[in-house]
């Protein structure tokens, strides 16, 4: 008998999830044709506690333990992520073998109106469960009331439209609204100058055991270098800061030719404080970038913002 060779992917069951495990998939598929490619399905805790905030829940690794577990078990071989859901530091016994050429990073607002966030009405509530977004909508609205939103992309879409509901417009992922199909529903895309995304938002990383030649080998056909450079430098910012993924600190890179350019943000949960810091540099320095940022972010007085909001969101 002749065995056919495997890999299995383990993945969240949130549609959004499925459809990144499905994407990588499908161009292992494509890259390798003999390869039999199995998806396996895990919850997460942060898709359990759904009736709290994300930072109050606390904790690193909130959609990602369970993955990871599995892949030091064997059960798995790789694991599909959202890159934004994935601590800054791998364990060592952990490799990120392919990082998908990114998505649009930028948020959006849906409401069932059809408001951007200037003309959303005074004192207008707006859904969401990040911190980081709630800080940037409070700089740029300080009227604006943010309410909790949890759940995958299709409960909050179904909240947001509902005629009876309580949230006036809600602001997810552009990325996500695009990959399930309803890029329909956006009423603005937030400038970057007012909503700076999450480091890693709009990337799928797939992550895998270091020691695991196989694996690493069958996924470096599909990674995608300037993401991976940009995700690098802004994922380096975050380390830095020590923030972990809940906390309001976003960046933003672009790779020009051979540089990039990093921008950076901290912010205090009341929109009232916010440190906004650029810098550039070659490709290949880009874990470098980041940490440099970070400490001009630190020399600006973040620290003592992100203490505030670690005092009542601990890691």
């Amino acid at each position: 008998m002749i065995r056919v060779p495997s890999l299995r992917i383990g993945t969240r069951r949130s549609p959004l999830a499925v459809w990144q495990a499905e994407r990588v998939r499908t161009l292992l598929s494509a890259h390798h044709p003999a390869l039999h490619v199995e998806l396996v399905f895990f919850t997460t805790r942060g898709d359990r506690e759904l009736a709290r905030p994300l930072p109050e829940i606390g904790g690193k690794g909130l959609f990602t333990q369970e993955l990871e577990k599995a892949l030091r078990n064997g059960e798995i071989d790789v694991a599909a992520h959202s890159l934004k859901d994935l601590p800054t530091t791998l364990e060592a016994d952990f490799a990120l073998g392919a990082i998908l050429p990114r998505a649009n990073p930028f948020d959006a607002l849906v409401s069932r109106a059809g408001y951007t966030l200037a003309t959303l009405p005074p004192g207008a509530t707006v859904g969401t469960s990040s911190l980081r977004r709630s800080a940037q909508l409070l700089a740029y609205r300080r009227d604006l009331r943010i309410e909790l939103l949890r759940g995958n992309v299709d409960t909050r879409l179904h909240k947001a439209l509902d005629p009876g509901g309580p949230y006036d417009a809600i602001v997810l992922a552009v990325a996500g609204l695009d990959r399930l199909g309803y890029s329909e529903r956006i009423s603005e895309v937030i400038d970057r100058d007012v909503m700076l995304p999450a480091p890693g938002q709009g990337a799928v990383a797939v992550q895998c055991r270091a020691d695991d030649i196989r694996a690493l080998e069958l996924l470096a056909a599909l990674d995608h270098p300037t993401t991976r450079h940009a995700v690098t430098a802004e994922r380096a910012f975050l380390q830095q800061l020590d923030a972990g993924c809940r906390l309001p600190v976003s960046a933003y890179a672009t790779l020009d030719e051979h540089e990039l350019h990093l921008t950076g943000r901290v912010s205090d949960l009341e929109g009232m404080q916010t440190i906004t810091v650029h810098g550039d540099a070659p490709a290949g320095e880009a874990h470098a970038l980041g940490m440099r940022l970070a400490e001009q972010a630190l020399a600006q007085g973040a620290d003592a913002l992100l203490s505030t909001v670690r005092g009542e969101f601990p890691q």
